[in-house]
């Protein structure tokens, strides 16, 4: 691993392409993944309930999806025109979402870009809220606008604010909700806790867009996996656009936004004023065809399947004292020391986000989640 390591630091700054996968001294290298199991390049073998950050559905290579993914490009991996796979994938997200309206890309970060050059098309106006905590991907109008490269000016066009401040909100839209394009908010956000939205601030947040004109966007890149509709249709809110990502892709690179079809029209070329977003690999079929399958494979025996054991699974550790949220296959264990937990879960055989994000797969069964119960305990020093 340490040759590894040194041959990568020698290419890559750290060592690796995603801030997200550091862990010191290096992280351990993956050379291979099947069904909820992945192997390192040192032969160390764990539960993955890291999925790719919650991407992977059904673990790694799923039969099925390894065969639709292999015909897909044995037909041609991408094309410089369109294809009736992206119409069939649009159709199925409008039929599990209730949003009529859909466009493609390839990752989250990118989701939320187009809503946000989208929703300020649309509306005319340049102002987007967003709630502090909450990880909308890496563009420069979502993270923290003291963070290293951000322009100083992008804090006169992006208003953060707590959220579940309910006083807050209703005070900067009295303030600025004639200048507002968007207010963008995820329902359950991980790096503030994976703790889901009070039901009266989320109805606050739609009335008040409402209100002012502003365009609601509900960020379910994550959260997408927690429903067939994914959150949003368990709040009974339905937004103006909405970001996906991750599951869709069947384990590739895949990102989208649905919503209104007038919101939405700011992107045809049909219209006046299009705004043109392209994309070499926007909507290639391997990701639409692999995508759609894995969807249709999550239906809602699936579904709630899998939720029970995430639920299960964070009830148990709740018992033990493990101090721990999220809702149905998202469990988030909230480590007062993320990295040395980290390791010490890795060495018991279990792999989780670096900040104690756990996201259960389809492939998992009793005894694997049995499993995870049991080294987190290890791990933690709650065993006893």
């Amino acid at each position: 691993m340490t040759a590894l390591r040194d041959r990568a630091r020698q290419v890559m700054p750290g060592g690796n392409t995603r801030s997200t996968l550091f862990v010191s001294p290096h992280p351990p290298y993956a050379v291979k993944g099947v069904g909820c199991r992945v192997v390192d390049a040192q032969g160390h073998e764990v539960i993955d309930c890291n999925n790719n950050y919650t991407a992977l559905l059904h673990g790694h290579a799923h039969p099925e999806l390894v065969s639709v993914a292999q015909a897909a490009v044995a037909e041609g991996s991408a094309f410089g025109l369109p294809t009736e796979s992206e119409v069939a994938f649009a159709e199925l997200l409008r039929d599990r979402t209730g949003l009529p309206s859909w466009r493609f890309c390839n990752s989250g970060t990118e989701a939320v870009m187009m809503a946000v050059r989208g929703a300020r098309a649309y509306t005319g106006r340049d102002l987007i809220v967003r709630f502090s905590g909450s990880y909308h991907g890496t563009y420069d109008a979502v993270v923290d606008v003291s963070a290293p490269g951000v322009p100083g000016d992008v804090k006169d066009s992006v208003l953060t604010l707590p959220q579940g401040d309910e006083p807050a909100f209703r005070e900067a839209m009295r303030l600025h909700g004639s200048t507002v394009a968007a207010v963008l908010i995820d329902l359950m956000p991980n790096r503030a806790g994976l703790r889901p939205a009070a039901q009266p601030f989320v109805d606050l947040v739609r009335a008040e867009t409402t209100k002012h004109g502003a365009l609601l966007v509900i960020d379910e890149v994550i959260t997408l996996r927690l429903g067939l509709g994914g959150l949003q249709r368990q709040y009974g809110v339905v937004p103006d656009m909405t970001t996906v990502g991750k599951i869709i892709g069947g384990g590739f690179p895949a990102g989208g936004v649905g919503g209104r079809r007038e919101v939405l029209d700011a992107f045809s070329p049909l219209g006046q004023g299009t705004v043109s977003w392209g994309g070499t690999f926007s909507a290639n079929p391997v990701t639409m065809r692999t995508g759609a399958a894995a969807l249709r494979m999550f239906n809602q025996a699936a579904l709630d399947a899998l939720n029970a054991r995430g639920d299960g699974l964070r009830t148990r550790l709740q018992e033990r004292g493990v101090k721990v949220s999220g809702s149905g296959s998202l469990v988030r264990l909230l480590l007062a020391d993320a990295e040395p937990a980290w390791w010490r879960l890795y060495e018991r055989g279990v792999l989780v986000g670096t900040n104690g994000l756990m996201a259960l797969s389809t492939a998992m069964d009793d005894a694997d989640v049995d499993a995870v119960h049991d080294a987190v305990l290890d791990a933690l020093e709650m065993s006893a």
